[in-house]
């Protein structure tokens, strides 16, 4: 008789976890057809959206028009700086002279730093082809 008690929890115990268990499935079941049924918005709301997106088009729309018709304005490009004209010149090869470092007489004498490294070559050519 003393056997019979524990085997009779254990078949109790275990008859309880399967009915649990049926219990979880059946609920977890319930809830997945409640949620595919509420994924989707109503069919109203999607029309509403869509008549709100027309709206917004149309009124892109028109302002593509507007600025169609309005004239043309025409931007003026910026005048280019002028270039190393025969003052800057001179005045450049004599701060080379002098020693003054390419940039520096860029900076000094507003004059783009290209322009400078090419009147420094261009110079030692000519004076490598008198000399």
């Amino acid at each position: 008789m003393s056997a019979v008690l524990p085997l009779a929890i254990l078949c109790g115990l275990a008859l309880g976890a399967v009915a649990a268990s049926l219990f979880a499935v059946m609920r977890v079941q319930s809830l997945a057809r409640a949620g595919a049924g509420c994924g989707q918005p109503p069919r109203d709301q999607l029309e509403a959206e869509v008549q709100s997106l027309r709206q917004t088009v149309e009124a892109l729309s028109a302002q593509i028009q507007d600025v169609r018709q309005q004239p043309r304005q025409i931007s003026v490009p910026a005048l280019p700086k002028p270039g190393l004209n025969l003052s800057k010149r001179s005045q450049a090869l004599r701060m080379h002279r002098r020693g003054d470092p390419p940039d520096e007489i860029s900076g000094a004498l507003d004059i783009p730093m290209q322009e400078v490294d090419l009147l420094l070559k261009v110079h030692k050519i000519v004076i490598g082809s008198i000399g």
